[in-house]
């Protein structure tokens, strides 16, 4: 975080927030207002005054393209007063945990191997099979999401990661619980199991 020049983040997965709320903390202000700042007559900000208000405050339009914007930022506050950043904390930490512990099932399983080192709430994984190609077993991961999702048993998403299709679980469900993932790794291992047969047939 130290060489960052700025950090997003989206509210709507570890707080639980409409899809609309998002955050991006700028380490150098000005850089943020040379970006957008653009002073047509029309939003001429008067002489010596920064706000509308004329108090020592921003212009909204010199920090991004809106103009004006809803107060979306009370639904965040609102909630951190209602639940509190302890609380948060410990929903975040459960998911981390819950996270290390799907690794941990995944690494006991010889069907499955993970495809990074988990470090927050993305696990990224797939099924193997001895024999066969990567393209087949990239096809079989893919229809493995494909079934996982219609036989109403998880969602979880895929994507590449060292040229090889694997399946993405990111846990950022506050009511998610380890039986959880102790029904999907044996799901998973079973629907490799018959898709492999069907495609060595």
């Amino acid at each position: 975080m130290e060489r960052v020049d700025s950090l997003a983040f989206d509210l709507h997965k570890w707080m639980y927030l409409p899809y609309g709320i998002a955050c991006v903390l700028i380490r150098r202000e000005h850089d943020q207002r040379n970006t957008f700042s653009l002073t047509p007559e029309y939003l001429s900000h008067g002489e010596g005054e920064r706000g509308m208000t004329g108090c020592d405050v921003p212009w909204f339009c010199d920090y991004g393209f809106q103009l004006s914007r809803g107060f979306q930022a009370l639904k965040a506050w609102m909630s951190l007063k209602e639940f509190g950043v302890h609380k948060y904390g410990r929903l975040i930490q459960q998911n981390i945990d819950q996270a290390h512990y799907l690794a941990a099932l995944i690494d006991k399983a010889p069907e499955l191997e993970l495809a990074t080192t988990v470090r927050l709430n993305v696990v990224c994984f797939r099924y193997i099979k001895a024999g066969l190609d990567k393209n087949m077993l990239d096809e079989i991961n893919k229809q493995i999401i494909i079934e996982l999702q219609e036989q109403g048993i998880a969602v979880v998403s895929g994507t590449i990661v060292n040229h090889k299709y694997v399946l993405r679980a990111a846990i950022t469900n506050h009511r998610s619980c380890r039986e959880d993932f102790d029904v999907l790794v044996p799901e998973i291992k079973r629907l490799g199991k018959e898709l492999s047969l069907l495609s060595l047939k």
